[in-house]
């Protein structure tokens, strides 16, 4: 088990897939340039490294056709990982395991500091910033990371489904859905705690965008995360969920898009930041562009030679 998500480590996968075949199991990681295929295993060897996996995430290793969630803690060279563990049975009883490999990203690992310096005045405002991307692009380290700034002396909430990373100084609630706790009564409850800042993991559905902007037009600095594939169509998907263009210019206090990109640095993060004027104006806007800087930001990064030609071109849409 240790060798491979080592192994995953040092080629900065962001996951581990093991999946069953008619006649076993392949081991693959998804990496920056996409899904590499690293080994192949009998039938017998997926089934006990899945188990054995499923016994340190705290699963129920009897249970193969339920989805079933876990995370651990791994350390290595002196650095913390945090694991997020999901398991699906397949139409043939076959069982599915995929590890996401969360890293920590500390502010020396940003292309362009001074955008995260950027999103930590904009908090003095309070409001709701939300950080979007794909998933594995990062999104819940920027916040993470915001917050342990700004956060010193304060009340730091978060709401999540799971909770990816753990942090003692934070009251850190995870949503239950067995148990009847959603993301929308974790909300409502953590309101009531009266937090200073309140991380939501995810929105991604009506009610939690609702209860997000609520809380944010009540005066709450609210983070958030949320899939879309730019940064000025975050408004747009917004929009989707029944939140009105005077919310929005109310409540948003900003959007940034992030990715992780291969640099000569390691893997290193991408920023692309909109609000004020630019954010008041595609706030009202009928049409909407994608991005603020991000191409420009792109053929910086190129010219200065933290990213080669590949990464550049790979990164062009986001």
């Amino acid at each position: 088990m240790a060798q491979i998500i080592e192994d995953a480590i040092k080629v900065q996968a962001s996951d581990i897939f093991l999946m069953p075949k008619r006649e076993g199991y392949l081991l693959s990681y998804r990496q920056i340039e996409g899904l590499r295929e690293k080994e192949r295993l009998s039938l017998k060897q997926g089934k006990e490294l899945i188990n054995f996996f499923k016994y340190a995430a705290q699963m129920d290793i009897s249970e193969h056709r339920r989805p079933q969630v876990g995370a651990m803690t791994y350390s290595f060279e002196d650095a913390e990982y945090y694991l997020r563990f999901s398991s699906l049975g397949d139409f043939d009883d076959q069982e599915s395991l995929v590890i996401r490999v969360i890293y920590k990203v500390n502010q020396s690992q940003y292309f362009l500091p001074d955008q995260l310096a950027e999103l930590k005045e904009l908090a003095k405002r309070r409001g709701l910033i939300i950080s979007s991307g794909p998933t594995g692009s990062g999104k819940t380290t920027t916040m993470y990371e915001l917050a342990k700034q700004i956060g010193q002396g304060k009340v730091v909430m978060t709401i999540e489904d799971p909770v990816e990373i753990h942090e003692s100084s934070f009251l850190q609630a995870q949503v239950n859905n067995e148990a009847g706790i959603d993301y929308v009564s974790l909300l409502k409850a953590a309101l009531r705690h009266r937090p200073d800042i309140l991380i939501i993991g995810e929105i991604r559905d009506q009610g939690t965008a609702r209860l997000a902007v609520d809380a944010a037009l009540s005066g709450h600095l609210v983070f958030a995360t949320f899939h879309a594939k730019s940064t000025l169509q975050t408004i747009s998907r917004l929009e989707g969920l029944g939140i009105t263009n005077d919310e929005l210019a109310n409540c948003l206090t900003a959007v940034s898009y992030q990715r992780l990109i291969s640099s000569r640095q390691g893997l290193s993060c991408l920023l692309d930041v909109a609000s004020k004027e630019i954010l008041q104006k595609s706030i009202s806007a009928k049409t909407r562009a994608d991005f603020v800087s991000w191409q420009a930001n792109l053929e910086e990064l190129r010219k200065r030679g933290e990213i080669d030609d590949a990464a550049y071109l790979d990164f062009q849409a986001g």
